[in-house]
């Protein structure tokens, strides 16, 4: 496989009441990083049986794609905003295609 993309899961889990108010602030992301350069798939979910559970489903064409958008302004932004909101540190890891 030539160019493998790189996949990328992303699970953050809000504190029971602030549900709401971390989904506003995970669905001000969704926008800006699809017009990222390097940025091929990038979608929010919510767990049916849990709605505290939300995870990014991304892939991007490169590690480099994907560093860049760790440090933009709006992720930078969102960062400061998750502090009372949410219930641990965000898990994030990252997947190369097997098939």
């Amino acid at each position: 496989m030539t160019n493998p993309t790189l996949r990328v899961v992303a699970r953050i889990v809000a504190l029971p009441e602030k549900v709401e108010a971390l989904k506003a602030v995970l669905l001000e992301l969704v926008e800006p990083t699809r017009h990222e350069a390097g940025c091929l798939k990038y979608e929010l979910l919510q767990n049916q049986s849990d709605p505290t559970d939300f995870t990014f489903v991304e892939e991007w064409t490169s590690h480099d794609a994907l560093n860049t958008h760790l440090v933009s302004a709006h992720m930078e932004a969102t960062g400061a905003k998750l502090e009372g909101l949410v219930a641990a540190q965000p898990d994030i890891r990252q997947y190369n295609l097997l098939s």
